[in-house]
């Protein structure tokens, strides 16, 4: 049976990865809003609903290591071209699994759905609920092929005092399932915060979105 998006995430969450083979796999994009590029070690996959020859065939066409070709900036050039979508950032991609037992700080979930984080995770994600705690926002939606996504926001006179470590952990310990996250490498502080909260990191990954 082929692979879905969903299967190689769920896989990966499991610590099972693509081969380490140098190829590159193309599935179908599992919704409309999203399209993109996923690289784990040495194996990277496409998720488009364009033709997989195009995407092949492109990718040979590549003057660099075939490794990095499907990261190469011509290539995604060419993919965000073809798909006549907008090209968002490379983010580092972690999971962490849930644990048990009560946050470790106080939260208050958000009702206001029209509270600007919630807002603005409604235009990537499904099924977003968000929560406070003194100095910091925590927000959790459903994103790519129906991950459990989460994103911290932590206000800047409250900062360097953990409170970022804090609300990824407790995040943790509101689900029942991976939970992912999607971070810029250079955001290096907020990598060390997921990292020192046993996020695990598992690749790269750029999206494409619908205009």
């Amino acid at each position: 049976m082929a692979q879905t998006l969903r299967d190689i995430l769920d896989a990966a969450a499991r610590g099972v990865f693509p081969p380490a083979d140098g190829r590159t796999t193309v599935v179908p994009q599992p919704s409309h809003r999203n399209a993109g590029v996923l690289a784990f070690t040495a194996h990277s996959v496409v998720f488009t609903d364009e033709d997989p020859a195009w995407v092949y065939d492109t990718l040979r066409a590549m003057e660099c290591d075939a490794l990095a070709a499907p990261m190469n900036p011509r290539f995604l050039a060419a993919l965000t071209e073809r798909t006549g979508r907008m090209c968002e950032t490379v983010d580092a991609v972690l999971v962490g699994s849930p644990l048990p037992g009560e946050p470790p700080l106080a939260l208050k979930e958000i009702k206001d759905a029209g509270h600007p984080r919630i807002r603005y995770a409604r235009g990537r994600r499904d099924e977003v609920r968000a929560w406070t705690a003194q100095g910091g926002v925590l927000v959790m939606g459903r994103g790519v092929a129906g991950r459990l996504e989460v994103s911290v926001e932590v206000d800047e006179d409250v900062r360097h005092r953990g409170l970022g470590r804090l609300l990824v952990t407790a995040a943790r310990h509101l689900v029942g399932e991976p939970l992912w996250a999607q971070v810029a490498p250079g955001n290096a502080r907020s990598v060390r915060a997921f990292q020192a909260a046993g996020y695990r990191p598992v690749g790269a990954e750029l999206l494409l979105l619908a205009r």
